[in-house]
């Protein structure tokens, strides 16, 4: 009977550690993002320059700009659009029960794991995609900076207190519809892009049939001997993201892999072997890689003399963004201007999408309002990620990062 009854009180306080969780991360300050209109702006390799917003002559795009290097590539619009159209995952409350406890939300906990598929999301938008690649309605949806605490706030805590303390809700198993209305799409160009996003979003859904969706991470997480409820370090989500992808059974996942470094070190050799690991079956071309590089930019707080080494890595085209952000407090990095690193944050609760639904929403998988933090307080530890195609790919990104590498004096070697 004890046991029991200790069993129910560790289920109570769960649940309303949950329910509170949800009320705190679902809204947010009111806060406004100020960029300068004297400095470039770099986003995952791409260089934008404000300054330049209402004249008419604008230079060619290219990608990794560096900071002498100020190439024009759009004005705040194209900004807006580039950034709001990267997947943005963030936590989510009641959603599938996952297995081995009692939670149906990440609040307060999974702010890491989000991180890592924001990145690994990024990855496969370049994969299948690629970097040129915008969401059609990405100015439409409405900016989430003014949203601030309302009765409304105070009525979903209730709700998700109470809701905590019945009876589980039906699961639905998810079966993804790919099918779209050609009508929709102005070409067959747009609505192969248009089945592909929805396709890379579902593959994030919060259900335990999503390839890399929360409740899969989890389970690779246990071989770490992390749990749900527990906090996930960079290095430890990059194990878990490469062992994800290599699970994936998906015919459409079978040109892709993941390689996590050891030690700050890439093995070139070890690169190209999983790249050329399909050019024996019945696959023509190399796999595409990620690569995942776990670092620590200092000691117990990050060195500010690894700031142009950051800066670099954000400005090339290979980059897809950093696993990183404060002391237990994940962000997902992708671009900077000046000192400041510019991201997308996790920390926000939002209600379970069903994405097993024809033309589920996507709304809510879209930041509108870009984040800035100073470099300073980034904490050291963290993963970066790059994307190589192919491996001449890989070749000619070895070399960029090297170059990187050693004007920052940072120690990241490739052999």
């Amino acid at each position: 009977m004890e046991a029991t009854g200790t069993d129910e009180v560790d289920k109570l306080k769960t649940k309303f550690i949950s329910a509170w969780n949800n009320m705190k991360y679902s809204w947010v300050l009111k806060t406004k993002t100020y960029f300068s209109r004297n400095s470039p702006v770099l986003l995952l390799g791409k260089c934008y320059h404000f300054k330049y917003e209402d004249e008419n002559k604008l230079l060619p795009a290219r990608s990794g700009c560096t900071i002498e290097d100020h190439i024009i590539a759009g004005n705040v619009e194209e900004f807006r659009k580039d950034f709001t159209s990267r997947i943005w995952l963030t936590y989510r409350e009641e959603f599938p029960q996952i297995e081995g406890s009692t939670l149906t939300t990440d609040c307060g906990w999974g702010c890491t794991l989000r991180t890592g598929q924001m990145l690994l999301a990024q990855g496969l938008i370049l994969h299948f995609l690629g970097r040129a690649w915008t969401w059609p309605d990405a100015l439409n949806i409405e900016n989430s900076d003014f949203e601030s605490w309302t009765s409304n706030t105070v009525k979903k805590f209730t709700a998700s207190f109470e809701a905590s303390l019945s009876e589980e809700r039906e699961l639905k198993t998810p079966t993804i519809s790919l099918k779209e209305t050609i009508g929709r799409y102005s070409d067959d160009h747009e609505m192969r892009n248009e089945i592909y996003h929805r396709k890379i979003i579902s593959w994030f859904g919060d259900s335990p049939l999503a390839l890399f969706g929360l409740h899969q991470l989890i389970e690779y997480g246990k071989k770490s001997g992390k749990k749900a409820g527990d906090w996930y370090g960079p290095a430890v989500v990059a194990h878990i993201l490469r062992k994800a992808v290599e699970e994936a059974r998906h015919p459409d996942l079978q040109g892709i892999t993941i390689y996590v470094a050891q030690d700050c070190t890439v093995y070139s050799s070890d690169v190209i072997d999983k790249q050329c690991a399909s050019m024996a079956s019945d696959h023509a071309d190399d796999k595409a890689v990620i690569i995942l590089v776990p670092v620590r930019l200092g000691g117990e707080r990050t060195n500010t003399d690894y700031l142009d080494f950051v800066k670099g890595i954000l400005s090339l085209e290979y980059c897809v963004g950093i696993i990183g952000g404060k002391p237990k407090q994940s962000y997902y990095f992708a671009g900077f201007q000046d000192d400041s690193l510019i991201y997308m944050d996790p920390h926000y609760c939002q209600s379970f999408v069903d994405v097993s639904i024809k033309d589920f929403p996507l709304e809510t998988f879209h930041c509108p309002s870009p984040k800035k933090m100073s470099f300073r307080k980034m904490d050291p530890s963290c993963t970066i990620g790059f994307y190589c195609r192919n491996v001449q790919d890989f070749k000619r990104a070895s070399e960029e990062i090297t170059k990187v590498r050693r004007v920052a004096a940072f120690a990241l070697f490739y052999r």
